[in-house]
């Protein structure tokens, strides 16, 4: 992939979600600087890198099969972060919101991405976003997972 650039918010209100498509992920984190996860994805796992920063950074994806996964996931450090992924689509952009499960439950945030940081800088928020956390470190699944 190489370089990612998103914005997280927190959310104040759900928007109506019957008609998008989600994913139901299961994360954990094998190291935190880097960050090295795994992620089952409905059926499919990976390996991801994720080099230092907030608002840009490096990531990379590498496949995994089932077999790998369970193997470290024991070895994983902290909490299993467990999520309900909605993609909802928002003029050119796609909203990735994220409803945690388990310990992290009520946590609700959104994610977007973008092709630059200038993009990103002048992007405009829908209405049931609430607060901008993207330079809150708090909130990368890595930290959440601890």
């Amino acid at each position: 992939m190489g370089k990612e650039i998103e914005r997280k918010f927190l959310v104040k209100e759900l928007p109506e979600l019957s008609s998008y498509r989600y994913h139901l992920i299961v994360q954990a984190y094998l190291n935190r600087n880097p960050v090295l996860r795994i992620r089952k994805q409905d059926d499919n796992y990976y390996f991801t890198y994720k080099g230092k920063g907030l608002l840009e950074r490096e990531e990379y994806n590498l496949p995994l099969n089932k077999e790998s996964f369970d193997n470290l996931l024991p070895k994983a450090e902290g909490k299993v972060v467990a999520k309900k992924r909605y993609l909802i689509p928002y003029g050119k952009y796609t909203i990735e919101l994220d409803i945690f499960e388990g310990d992290l439950a009520p946590l609700t945030m959104a994610e977007v991405e973008f092709e630059s940081i200038e993009e990103a800088n002048s992007f405009v928020a829908p209405e049931w976003f609430a607060e901008d956390v993207t330079d809150n470190p708090a909130y990368h699944n890595s930290n959440l997972s601890l």
